[in-house]
């Protein structure tokens, strides 16, 4: 089973991912951007170079995305395999007036393997905005919040366009319950 954990910055998915590799560590767990050699480079370029034009910054992950199917995922196919991120939010973090030709590209990048579940951590403005306050912004924190809210609305939108089965967990709650609500959805 292939699934992948979706939310906006801060959201807590490489928490959450971390307790889930010491409660089962006979998963696979990956990343995207970075599961790969060529996605730690992309990770670098498309996150902290200023000066990437939009549509470059979506082929750097198209790019990613697709060394991630080959390298990672399509080897592991049947193990239970846990992604941070995920061509969902290729998708979310994309233009949407390019949301058309994106999916196509993505689709084609993925050899149109798409996750059996995606888990979003969803949070409210008020702790997004809390959460960034303490951290140093990347390139795409620094659009802001109302388009990190978009983002995260655009996430289930897309699960349900590519009909993949999501579940949404408030991520404003303790580290601790959200892990043991992640636990039962995985049973």
């Amino acid at each position: 089973m292939y699934i992948a954990f979706e939310g906006v910055d801060t959201c807590g998915k490489t928490t959450q991912i971390g307790l889930l590799q010491k409660a089962y560590p006979q998963f696979v767990f990956t990343k995207e951007p970075g599961g790969t050699e060529l996605g730690i480079k992309v990770r670098e370029l498309a996150l902290h170079h200023p000066n990437i034009d939009e549509k470059s910054r979506l082929f750097l992950f198209l790019a990613d995305r697709s060394e991630h199917i080959a390298k990672v995922i399509r080897p592991n196919i049947n193990s239970t395999i846990i992604s941070d991120r995920s061509v969902i939010s290729g998708l979310a973090y994309s233009s949407p007036k390019w949301f058309e030709q994106a999916k196509t590209m993505s689709l084609f990048a993925v050899d149109n393997i798409l996750p059996n579940l995606v888990i979003i951590l969803w949070l409210d403005e008020a702790t997004i905005e809390a959460r960034l306050s303490t951290k140093a912004a990347d390139e795409i924190e620094k659009q802001g919040i109302k388009r990190l809210l978009e983002i995260q609305e655009a996430m289930p939108q897309i699960c349900d366009n590519l009909d993949i089965k999501y579940e949404k967990i408030d991520a404003s709650k303790t580290i601790e319950e959200i892990h043991n609500i992640i636990k039962a959805k995985l049973k």
